[in-house]
């Protein structure tokens, strides 16, 4: 930081500052648990001494606070790629089955806006295709936050719900699919090129809010980057310029992350997370009937709670991907 001209790189000097304060967070957090462990120790030798239990009980409180703290140090030194420091978009599509898979959809943008109002992260809905009847069929999400991608980064793939159907009047058992696909959001420093002759550029009438100019006018954006064949698209602004920029940030998101993947060798989970939305392909069930669980299939790790888990509360799943997922 003391170099010349380190502060008229921003995009440079902004990660290095980032990283300082990481690392100086997880340095001072040790010194200061070396320091408590050292005070709880001749602590409760003193209580042991005067026999009195409610400083006993004291220390062992503490104690499960700093192995609570030491937790929270170990996540933060798994999330330490690349790309972990980034703001991220979630997109998320309903499987086949209609109205069930479209109202399943739903219910997990509502559990990932869920999580991120939990974090203090900010969020919003860059494009949404509802749902003939309810739900939705597709959404992108924004969401920006210290380490948003590092914590959602494995929650790519396919999501599986069986439940008692709220749209069945015969009160039948239903399975729903829907995929959910992770990215970075890329820094605009990092130079992605992109050539005008490999896009196609569609506009389109806006489907969902944002009063009567949005949804007159051809203000949406859809761009297929045509050698990937990735498509992205934007319809939360009100003009269209806006929403083809922010388009190319996300193709830029995406092939970022295309290329990012392949350095670290991951084409093959890759490529599975994108397959069929259906069968013997989902990472985690929810089941909701006839018994009560959430299941892993990847990491093992289960949650008897399923109201709990789509009310936001996806730490521990996220926690155990982190340890088990490289």
């Amino acid at each position: 930081m003391l170099e010349d001209g380190f502060w008229q790189d921003k995009a440079k000097s902004e990660k290095t500052i980032k990283e300082k304060k990481l690392f100086e967070d997880l340095i001072n957090s040790y010194n200061y648990s070396v320091n408590q462990i050292i005070d709880l120790n001749d602590l409760y030798e003193l209580a042991l001494e005067e026999n009195n239990t409610d400083i006993q009980n004291e220390v062992n409180q503490n104690i499960s606070d700093l192995r609570a703290l030491a937790k929270k140090n170990e996540i933060k030194c798994f999330l330490s790629n690349e790309a972990d420091s980034l703001n991220t978009y979630i997109e998320i599509h309903a499987g086949a089955g209609g109205t069930e898979s479209q109202d399943w959809a739903d219910m997990l943008r509502r559990m990932y806006l869920k999580w991120a109002d939990k974090k203090n992260f900010n969020y919003q809905i860059v494009s949404e295709h509802k749902g003939d009847e309810a739900g939705i069929k597709s959404t992108t999400l924004k969401i920006e936050g210290d380490y948003s991608y590092g914590w959602l980064k494995n929650e790519s793939g396919i999501h599986r719900l069986v439940r008692i159907s709220p749209f069945d009047s015969g009160a039948r058992r239903h399975t729903s699919f829907a995929s959910i696909w992770v990215y970075p959001v890329v820094d605009e420093n990092i130079n992605i090129e992109i050539l005008d002759k490999d896009l196609r550029i569609d506009t389109y009438r806006s489907s969902g809010a944002g009063g009567q100019h949005v949804n007159t006018t051809d203000s949406a954006v859809r761009i297929t980057h045509i050698p990937s064949k990735i498509v992205v698209q934007c319809q939360n602004e009100r003009s269209q310029h806006k929403n083809k920029e922010t388009c190319i940030n996300m193709l830029k998101a995406r092939l970022y992350d295309f290329e990012m993947k392949k350095k670290e060798k991951q084409n093959q989970s890759t490529e599975a997370s994108k397959s069929e939305i259906g069968w013997g392909h989902q990472i985690r069930s929810y089941v909701l009937q006839p018994y009560r669980l959430v299941k892993d299939n990847r990491t093992q790790h289960e949650s008897t709670n399923p109201d709990k888990v789509l009310n936001g509360e996806i730490d521990e799943f996220l926690e155990k991907s982190l340890y088990q997922i490289k």
